[in-house]
């Protein structure tokens, strides 16, 4: 398995801004999918973006347009950009990575609110 610590998370107002970056304990270059995910208050855990080994990206259908995600396998990291923030972007956003079993991180807050 692999240890997944995420950061970039925060306080950001409606039509704003955040990058999270998901930094991996080995190298992601077998992985074949990385994913985020987020889970808001009282809701269920959600896919919200996921990018295999070949660069195919594929997105929740709240968040196509505005959310990119990209990884760099030299830096063992995974990274979320995301644009036009909304208030109902927030949540704890999770990074996940199957290999060997199941790994998430400990999640990073993302709070948009003005």
């Amino acid at each position: 398995q692999v240890q997944l610590v995420e950061s970039g998370g925060g306080l950001v107002q409606p039509g704003g801004s955040l990058r999270l970056s998901c930094a991996a304990s080995r190298s992601i270059f077998s992985i074949v999918v990385m994913s985020w995910y987020r889970q808001a208050p009282g809701k269920e855990r959600e896919l919200v973006a996921h990018i295999t080994s070949g660069g195919n990206r594929n997105y929740a259908d709240s968040v196509k347009g505005r959310f990119t995600i990209s990884r760099d396998n030299a830096k063992n990291t995974v990274y979320l950009q995301m644009n036009s923030l909304k208030p109902e972007d927030t949540a704890v956003y999770y990074c996940y990575a199957f290999s060997g079993g199941p790994s998430w991180g400990q999640g990073t807050q993302v709070t948009v609110s003005s």
